[in-house]
Protein backbone atom coordinates (compact mmCIF):
# COMPACT_ATOMS: atom_id res chain seq x y z
CA UNK A 1 0.00 0.00 0.00
CA UNK A 2 1.35 3.42 -0.97
CA UNK A 3 2.24 5.62 2.02
CA UNK A 4 0.46 8.95 2.29
CA UNK A 5 3.14 11.64 2.12
CA UNK A 6 2.37 14.33 4.69
CA UNK A 7 3.75 17.74 5.64
CA UNK A 8 3.00 19.45 8.97
CA UNK A 9 2.87 23.23 9.52
CA UNK A 10 2.60 23.95 13.26
CA UNK A 11 4.45 26.53 15.35
CA UNK A 12 3.81 24.83 18.70
CA UNK A 13 6.97 22.74 19.05
CA UNK A 14 5.49 20.11 21.37
CA UNK A 15 2.43 19.58 19.19
CA UNK A 16 4.48 19.53 15.99
CA UNK A 17 6.79 16.89 17.47
CA UNK A 18 3.82 14.84 18.70
CA UNK A 19 2.16 14.95 15.28
CA UNK A 20 5.45 14.08 13.60
CA UNK A 21 5.90 11.08 15.91
CA UNK A 22 2.31 10.00 15.25
CA UNK A 23 2.69 10.08 11.47
CA UNK A 24 6.20 8.62 11.37
CA UNK A 25 5.18 5.77 13.65
CA UNK A 26 2.05 4.75 11.74
CA UNK A 27 2.16 2.31 8.85
CA UNK A 28 0.78 3.73 5.63
CA UNK A 29 1.95 7.28 6.38
CA UNK A 30 5.19 9.05 5.53
CA UNK A 31 6.28 12.38 7.04
CA UNK A 32 8.08 14.35 4.32
CA UNK A 33 8.29 17.70 6.10
CA UNK A 34 7.63 19.43 9.41
CA UNK A 35 7.84 23.22 9.72
CA UNK A 36 7.08 25.95 12.30
CA UNK A 37 6.10 28.52 9.64
CA UNK A 38 4.93 28.55 6.03
CA UNK A 39 6.91 31.48 4.65
CA UNK A 40 8.67 29.13 2.18
CA UNK A 41 5.61 26.95 1.66
CA UNK A 42 5.68 26.85 -2.15
CA UNK A 43 9.33 25.79 -2.30
CA UNK A 44 8.76 23.21 0.44
CA UNK A 45 5.72 21.72 -1.28
CA UNK A 46 7.57 21.57 -4.61
CA UNK A 47 10.58 19.85 -3.02
CA UNK A 48 8.74 17.34 -0.80
CA UNK A 49 5.72 16.57 -3.05
CA UNK A 50 3.17 15.84 -0.28
CA UNK A 51 -0.21 14.23 -0.79
CA UNK A 52 -1.74 15.93 2.26
CA UNK A 53 -0.73 18.96 4.32
CA UNK A 54 -1.71 19.49 7.97
CA UNK A 55 -1.96 23.26 8.35
CA UNK A 56 -2.33 25.46 11.42
CA UNK A 57 -3.90 28.90 10.94
CA UNK A 58 -2.07 31.17 13.38
CA UNK A 59 1.50 30.91 12.07
CA UNK A 60 4.30 33.52 12.19
CA UNK A 61 5.07 35.45 9.01
CA UNK A 62 2.18 34.09 6.95
CA UNK A 63 -1.16 32.73 8.12
CA UNK A 64 -2.21 29.20 7.30
CA UNK A 65 -5.13 30.57 5.29
CA UNK A 66 -2.81 32.64 3.09
CA UNK A 67 -0.63 29.56 2.67
CA UNK A 68 -3.59 27.44 1.55
CA UNK A 69 -4.53 30.05 -1.02
CA UNK A 70 -0.98 30.03 -2.43
CA UNK A 71 -0.74 26.22 -2.40
CA UNK A 72 -4.01 25.72 -4.28
CA UNK A 73 -3.06 28.25 -6.96
CA UNK A 74 0.25 26.51 -7.66
CA UNK A 75 -0.45 22.91 -6.62
CA UNK A 76 -4.20 22.41 -7.00
CA UNK A 77 -3.87 18.63 -6.60
CA UNK A 78 -2.39 18.88 -3.06
CA UNK A 79 -4.99 18.55 -0.30
CA UNK A 80 -4.77 20.74 2.79
CA UNK A 81 -6.34 19.74 6.11
CA UNK A 82 -6.64 22.58 8.60
CA UNK A 83 -5.79 21.63 12.20
CA UNK A 84 -6.41 24.59 14.48
CA UNK A 85 -7.88 25.85 17.75
CA UNK A 86 -10.08 28.36 15.92
CA UNK A 87 -13.74 27.46 15.43
CA UNK A 88 -15.15 30.91 14.61
CA UNK A 89 -17.16 31.28 11.40
CA UNK A 90 -14.80 33.80 9.78
CA UNK A 91 -11.71 31.57 9.90
CA UNK A 92 -13.65 28.41 9.06
CA UNK A 93 -15.19 29.86 5.90
CA UNK A 94 -12.05 31.74 4.87
CA UNK A 95 -10.14 28.46 5.05
CA UNK A 96 -12.71 26.65 2.93
CA UNK A 97 -12.85 29.49 0.39
CA UNK A 98 -9.06 29.45 0.22
CA UNK A 99 -9.24 25.79 -0.79
CA UNK A 100 -8.87 23.72 2.39
CA UNK A 101 -10.25 20.20 1.94
CA UNK A 102 -11.05 19.59 5.62
CA UNK A 103 -11.13 21.38 8.97
CA UNK A 104 -10.31 19.77 12.32
CA UNK A 105 -9.93 21.26 15.78
CA UNK A 106 -6.74 20.53 17.73
CA UNK A 107 -8.70 18.71 20.42
CA UNK A 108 -9.33 15.98 17.82
CA UNK A 109 -7.93 12.60 18.88
CA UNK A 110 -4.72 11.29 17.24
CA UNK A 111 -6.61 8.33 15.75
CA UNK A 112 -9.16 10.66 14.17
CA UNK A 113 -6.40 12.90 12.76
CA UNK A 114 -4.85 9.90 11.01
CA UNK A 115 -8.28 8.81 9.79
CA UNK A 116 -8.94 12.32 8.46
CA UNK A 117 -5.64 12.41 6.56
CA UNK A 118 -6.58 9.13 4.89
CA UNK A 119 -10.09 10.44 4.14
CA UNK A 120 -8.64 13.51 2.45
CA UNK A 121 -6.22 11.38 0.45
CA UNK A 122 -9.11 9.16 -0.71
CA UNK A 123 -11.27 12.11 -1.77
CA UNK A 124 -13.20 12.92 1.40
CA UNK A 125 -13.65 16.24 3.20
CA UNK A 126 -13.44 15.54 6.96
CA UNK A 127 -14.53 18.14 9.49
CA UNK A 128 -15.02 18.26 13.22
CA UNK A 129 -18.77 17.70 13.83
CA UNK A 130 -19.43 21.22 15.15
CA UNK A 131 -17.65 22.75 12.15
CA UNK A 132 -19.47 20.58 9.62
CA UNK A 133 -22.85 21.57 11.05
CA UNK A 134 -22.10 25.27 10.76
CA UNK A 135 -20.72 24.92 7.24
CA UNK A 136 -23.82 23.08 6.05
CA UNK A 137 -26.14 25.58 7.72
CA UNK A 138 -24.33 28.41 5.97
CA UNK A 139 -24.39 26.72 2.57
CA UNK A 140 -28.08 25.85 2.79
CA UNK A 141 -28.85 29.54 3.23
CA UNK A 142 -27.41 30.36 -0.20
CA UNK A 143 -29.67 30.89 -3.25
CA UNK A 144 -30.42 28.15 -5.77
CA UNK A 145 -27.72 27.42 -8.34
CA UNK A 146 -29.62 25.67 -11.12
CA UNK A 147 -27.89 27.80 -13.78
CA UNK A 148 -24.45 26.84 -12.52
CA UNK A 149 -25.31 23.13 -12.33
CA UNK A 150 -26.58 23.26 -15.92
CA UNK A 151 -23.08 24.29 -17.07
CA UNK A 152 -21.68 20.89 -16.12
CA UNK A 153 -21.02 18.32 -18.83
CA UNK A 154 -22.69 14.92 -18.69
CA UNK A 155 -19.53 13.31 -17.28
CA UNK A 156 -18.96 16.11 -14.75
CA UNK A 157 -22.54 15.75 -13.54
CA UNK A 158 -22.05 11.99 -13.23
CA UNK A 159 -18.90 12.52 -11.13
CA UNK A 160 -20.67 15.08 -8.94
CA UNK A 161 -23.60 12.70 -8.34
CA UNK A 162 -21.18 10.03 -7.14
CA UNK A 163 -19.62 12.57 -4.77
CA UNK A 164 -23.09 13.44 -3.46
CA UNK A 165 -23.49 9.75 -2.63
CA UNK A 166 -20.38 10.02 -0.45
CA UNK A 167 -18.03 8.06 -2.70
CA UNK A 168 -14.26 8.57 -2.55
CA UNK A 169 -12.25 9.54 -5.64
CA UNK A 170 -11.24 5.89 -6.09
CA UNK A 171 -14.85 4.71 -5.91
CA UNK A 172 -15.90 7.40 -8.40
CA UNK A 173 -13.12 6.29 -10.74
CA UNK A 174 -14.24 2.66 -10.51
CA UNK A 175 -17.91 3.55 -11.05
CA UNK A 176 -17.16 5.72 -14.10
CA UNK A 177 -14.47 3.47 -15.55
CA UNK A 178 -11.83 6.21 -15.49
CA UNK A 179 -8.59 6.90 -13.62
CA UNK A 180 -8.34 8.81 -10.35
CA UNK A 181 -6.37 11.53 -12.16
CA UNK A 182 -9.23 11.92 -14.65
CA UNK A 183 -11.63 12.20 -11.70
CA UNK A 184 -9.45 14.96 -10.25
CA UNK A 185 -9.51 16.78 -13.60
CA UNK A 186 -13.32 16.61 -13.73
CA UNK A 187 -13.56 17.82 -10.14
CA UNK A 188 -11.27 20.77 -10.88
CA UNK A 189 -13.61 21.78 -13.73
CA UNK A 190 -16.64 21.30 -11.48
CA UNK A 191 -15.05 23.63 -8.90
CA UNK A 192 -14.44 26.27 -11.57
CA UNK A 193 -17.97 26.11 -13.01
CA UNK A 194 -19.71 26.07 -9.62
CA UNK A 195 -17.29 28.64 -8.16
CA UNK A 196 -16.46 26.46 -5.15
CA UNK A 197 -13.25 25.23 -3.54
CA UNK A 198 -14.19 21.94 -1.90
CA UNK A 199 -16.26 18.78 -2.30
CA UNK A 200 -18.47 19.95 0.58
CA UNK A 201 -19.40 23.15 -1.26
CA UNK A 202 -19.96 21.36 -4.57
CA UNK A 203 -22.24 18.76 -2.95
CA UNK A 204 -24.18 21.46 -1.12
CA UNK A 205 -24.74 23.40 -4.36
CA UNK A 206 -25.96 20.25 -6.09
CA UNK A 207 -28.39 19.49 -3.25
CA UNK A 208 -29.64 23.08 -3.25
CA UNK A 209 -30.26 23.25 -7.03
Amino acid sequence: MMAIKTIIYEDNNMLREALSFLIEGTEGFELVGSFDNCIEVLAQVKKNEPDVILMDIDLPGMSGIEAVRSIKKRFSYVDVLMLTVFDDDERVFESIKAGATGYLLKKTSPARILEAIREVFEGGAPMSPSIARRVMQNLHERPSTVAEISQLSKRELEVLRHLVEGKSYKMVADSCGITIETVRTHIKRIYEKLQVHSVTEAVAKYNKR
